[in-house]
């Protein structure tokens, strides 16, 4: 066996998300709902370890927002399931919170073919996770956000360690333990899941884990960032009609408005809703609107609080 085999070996050996679950033992022998309530009960602990790390997924939230306010990235580099999560977090930012599709960016080892399809290889190497971040022009106000269950994924590393000469922050999300992780960090969040019910397959635990991390941090960014009111999502591009469709029940729902009235309003305020909800709330004309939520950086409390005194 090669050197760098066998090193390889004795790393996958030793990490939690390659141990056998005692568990699921007999899932292989296990009926239908058997299985279904195996894989549930093993689901069921993911939450409560995410709980764990709450106060790193702060962190991260605020040095998003803060990367955001100063026009940086939030670039996100993994492989397989772990980089596939991440793309799926980036494309879904702007119809949720109408942010620029460039704001958050999902590389994948292995590139677009490999949202659909495993390239074979394309993760194994330190240079192909550097080579990516030079091909959309890296800047130190990005922060890179690095995912791999495993923690140990090579093109993921190359990417962290390319931020950090950089002079970008840098995020860690992964679901082992931090003794198990060898390179530094400015925060890591290791949200250790555990043996998965299948043995290696980290696209159950470690995926869903991975999930919810991303959609705090993401989530939790933007509503930093004005991008919500009370709990409703206000900056949403109308680029459907289930979205049209929402816009109208939303400013509705905040105002004495119907139907008719709501489209008309909604027109007059170039589809924006945040625009729309500020100018019947707080009686103005779209200009004046515009001009209040731009001085109060986007949120519609701080404007409200404002044109009511």
């Amino acid at each position: 066996m090669k050197k760098e085999d066998q090193e390889l070996f004795d790393q996958l050996k030793k990490l939690d998300t390659e141990q056998r679950n005692p568990n699921t033992k007999k899932i292989d022998v296990a009926d239908s709902l058997q299985i279904a309530r195996l894989i549930n009960a093993e689901d069921k602990k993911v939450a409560d370890e995410v709980e764990k790390k709450l106060p790193q997924i702060a962190q991260a939230i605020d040095m998003v927002k803060q990367a955001f306010d100063k026009g940086g990235r939030l670039i996100y580099a993994g492989a397989g399931t772990s980089g596939r999560l991440g793309i799926l977090d980036a494309a879904e930012c702007p119809p949720t919170f109408g942010s620029d599709p460039k704001q958050v960016v999902g590389l994948i080892a292995g590139g677009k073919d490999a949202v659909f399809e495993a390239q074979e290889g394309a993760e194994d190497y330190e240079i192909n996770g550097r080579k990516a971040l030079q091909e959309i022009d890296l800047e130190s106000d990005d922060i890179i956000c690095g995912l791999a269950a495993s923690g140990r994924t090579p093109y993921v590393h190359g990417a962290l360690k390319a931020a950090q000469e950089k002079g970008c922050n840098t995020i860690f999300v992964t679901t082992v333990p931090g003794n198990q992780i060898d390179i530094d960090i400015d925060v890591l969040i290791d949200v250790s899941v555990g043996p998965e019910v299948i043995m290696g397959s980290t696209r159950m635990k470690s995926a869903t884990a991975q999930k919810m991390v991303l959609n705090m941090i993401t989530t939790g960014a933007n509503i930093r960032r004005g991008k919500v009111y009370e709990n409703v999502m206000v900056d949403l591009q109308l680029s459907n009609q289930k979205l049209h469709e929402r816009s109208k029940r939303i400013v509705m729902m905040f105002t004495d408005l119907d139907y008719e009235e709501t489209d008309k309003l909604l027109q007059a305020a170039d589809g924006h809703v945040k625009t729309a909800l500020v100018m019947a709330l707080g009686k103005l004309n779209k200009d004046e609107a515009q001009n209040k939520l731009n001085t109060h950086n986007g949120f519609i409390r701080k404007v409200l609080e404002e044109v009511r005194l």
